[in-house]
């Protein structure tokens, strides 16, 4: 697992795919996320519980600035 204080490294040439650790933005906020692609859309999932997946919507800018290796 990813824990506070954790060094990421981060290799931003790679196309990200379904499954990766990604570095997200969206909407200006920086987020570790691991990223779900499928039929139903993109979403942004947490490997914390606590957390509930982000689903994005047609309003919301994302972008992918790496994978996380």
């Amino acid at each position: 697992g990813i824990h506070d204080g954790d060094l990421l490294i981060v290799d931003r040439s790679l196309t990200p795919s379904d499954g990766d650790i990604v570095i997200a933005v969206i909407d200006g906020e920086h987020l570790v996320k691991r990223l779900s692609v499928s039929r139903s859309g993109v979403a942004l999932l947490s490997e914390n519980p606590a957390y509930h997946p982000i689903r994005l919507s047609s309003d919301q800018q994302l972008h992918i600035w790496g994978v996380v290796r």
